[in-house]
């Protein structure tokens, strides 16, 4: 059964970057599509980025465009979020999800096309 294993959350102060990583476990196929999210307490769970496993069809929240990248290392079977210029209104909670089959790999941003999560890693942007 695949696991997501997430690290690289933290405290940092705003303008300052972050890097997390997500080290994927288990059989994974190159179609699978892998994604970022975000989650205050009290909020529903919010897309951050996508792409496929095989590589290409990234897609970014318009909140993170320019300051976000993801990326993933087949060698290390590992994705991961770069985040840069954080803002306060980052600090969230970052799960890294994938997705077995997605309607398009256009338009797989939606939280209930994806199958598997991480814990969660605590983001925290002081002001």
């Amino acid at each position: 059964q695949v696991q997501l294993v997430e690290s690289g959350g933290g405290l940092v102060q705003a303008g300052g970057s972050l890097g997390l990583s997500c080290v994927v476990s288990g059989r994974t196929f190159s179609y699978y599509n892998m994604g970022w999210f975000r989650q205050a307490p009290g909020k529903e769970r919010e897309f951050v980025a996508r792409m496929r496993w095989s590589g290409g069809y990234t897609y970014y929240a318009d909140s993170v465009k320019g300051r976000f990248t993801i990326s993933r290392d087949n060698a290390k079977n590992t994705v991961t979020l770069q985040m840069n210029s954080l803002k306060p209104e980052d600090t969230d909670v970052y799960y890294c999800a994938e997705a077995k089959s997605c309607s398009s790999d256009y338009q797989c941003y939606g939280a209930n096309e994806f199958d598997y999560w991480g814990q969660g890693t605590q983001v925290t942007v002081s002001s």
